[in-house]
């Protein structure tokens, strides 16, 4: 893990110990919610300094717009404009310039801007906390109330993206922080490091290596590394979510789950209901719905599910590689949704094969996309595209780990599937849609439980890639 995770668990320690104070001290409920909310607030802000200073004062800016703004009935638009001009700003500058550079045909000129560290993702809940203000699903709130929901840090740099009012609803209860919340947060972050250092970024060797120099090696072991940014991505953006859900479980509050199983969808479809949840339904809620959704005739409600699609792609970065995998999934919910109402699918009852081979083809469909978000340019994902269906020759790497993480990955789904189905597998139908993914919390009170807490810790300590590799999602 990179050195800001480290001092994101050397803020929550100290958070930990501060919020423990508070509710045990015999004062008004009322400071007790300011003295969490500032607290909260003042950890966010030295996280992001800790990146760079431009960071803190960013995210600053945008608390106060959102905070200013919400309140406002008649100018609260400008808070949406002053949040994205912020994130264009940072973000998209370097990307216009150099795109428009390429069309003229001239040089772009060096620029050097420092994106501010979860501008992506704080921007999106600065503006759903404006939005959902004006649409009076959430009261504005004080500046304590905003700065802490904006700046809260275990969800700052990569989400999950929690609505406002979900936040607000929590802040304002006694949480009694301690034992209660301690145990069972401290479980979700190990399991998320262990996620990261142990499947991730052991994977991550393997892949950099082929998507650096893929002319060096044959189409069978780029299809191998194909395969494995997969899972790499899956296993390093979802243990970042267990580690944010556990960090502040251990802090008294519940974010949103962000992965429920998305390899097990059976069409893109339910893949976008299972991966990366928060996002899916924010873009939904805030632009799929705003652009009229499916109200306006079939042509507009397809047009509308590729320009939502678009933006999602966009927003994970300047590059015209996320705005191909943006249009790629918009056009394949499209082609889902027309096929869903030409044959009325969603009524019929599918076989076990049937099942099988559609969670198959939309894995293979969703792998085919990550070739153009792993990428670094439109070249590469070309250059790698081709090389793997052209059987190439080059080196053969087999990696290891690729195939350790796929067994680790169906021991996993398949106690996920006995558990959903109350202990026994079904053999008529391998309808996975109601399958769910589940922290696996201990009681730590009993000796047997420790054993294997402590066992999983040591398989962690043993495991994991020492050679530091971010977090995917930390660069959006």
């Amino acid at each position: 893990m990179s050195m800001i995770s480290f001092v994101l668990m050397g803020l929550l320690a100290a958070v930990f110990i501060l919020l423990y104070i508070y509710d045990r001290l015999k004062i008004d409920d009322s400071l007790r919610r300011s003295l969490n909310n500032w607290t909260l607030t003042a950890a966010g802000l030295i996280f992001a300094a800790y990146a760079n200073i431009a960071s803190a004062a960013v995210l600053i800016v945008v608390t106060l717009i959102a905070w200013y703004f919400a309140k406002s009935s008649k100018f609260w638009y400008i808070g949406i404009i002053g949040s994205l001009v912020s994130l264009g700003l940072f973000k998209y500058t370097g990307f216009v310039i150099k795109s428009a550079a390429e069309l003229t045909g001239h040089s772009s000129p060096a620029l050097n801007i420092i994106i501010p560290i979860g501008i992506s993702f704080y921007t999106f809940s600065a503006i759903s906390y404006i939005v959902d203000v004006h649409r009076g699903e959430t009261q504005a709130r004080g500046l304590g109330d905003v700065a802490a929901y904006i700046t809260f840090f275990p969800k700052l740099t990569s989400g999950p993206i929690q609505r406002g009012g979900d936040f607000f609803e929590q802040s304002m209860k006694r949480r009694n922080v301690g034992v209660s919340t301690f145990l069972p947060g401290m479980q979700i972050f190990v399991f998320g490091v262990f996620k990261k250092l142990v499947m991730a970024d052991r994977l991550s060797v393997f892949v950099d290596q082929v998507y650096e120099t893929p002319m060096i090696f044959s189409s069978f072991s780029i299809l191998l590394a194909v395969i494995a940014y997969s899972f790499q991505i899956y296993f390093d953006f979802s243990g970042y979510s267990d580690m944010a859900v556990g960090a502040a479980k251990i802090l008294g509050y519940d974010l949103p789950v962000n992965f429920n199983l998305p390899y097990l969808a059976h069409n893109v479809t339910e893949l976008w209901k299972r991966w990366h949840i928060t996002l899916s339904t924010w873009l939904m809620k805030y632009v799929y719905i705003s652009l009229g959704g499916n109200r306006k005739g079939k042509a507009r409600t397809y047009l509308n599910l590729l320009i939502t699609m678009v933006i999602g792609g966009i927003w994970h970065g300047a590059n015209w590689t996320y705005i191909i995998w943006g249009m790629l999934h918009g056009s394949a919910l499209a082609v889902h949704k027309a096929w869903m109402t030409l044959t009325k699918s969603n009524e019929k009852k599918h076989s076990l094969i049937s099942n099988f081979f559609s969670i198959i083809a939309t894995f293979i469909f969703t792998t085919f996309c990550w070739i153009f978000f792993r990428a670094p340019s439109l070249h590469t994902a070309a250059l790698i595209i081709n090389r793997l269906f052209t059987f190439q020759e080059g080196i053969n790497q087999p990696y290891f780990w690729l195939f350790v993480t796929l067994a680790m990955y169906f021991i996993a789904v398949t106690t996920a599937i006995v558990r959903s189905r109350g202990g026994k597998m079904k053999q008529d139908k391998l309808n996975t849609s109601f399958v769910k993914a589940e922290y696996p919390v201990l009681d730590l009170s009993k000796f047997w439980n420790l054993v294997v807490f402590f066992v999983f810790c040591g398989l962690l300590i043993a495991l994991a890639y020492t050679g530091g590799s971010p977090f995917i999602y930390g660069n959006y």
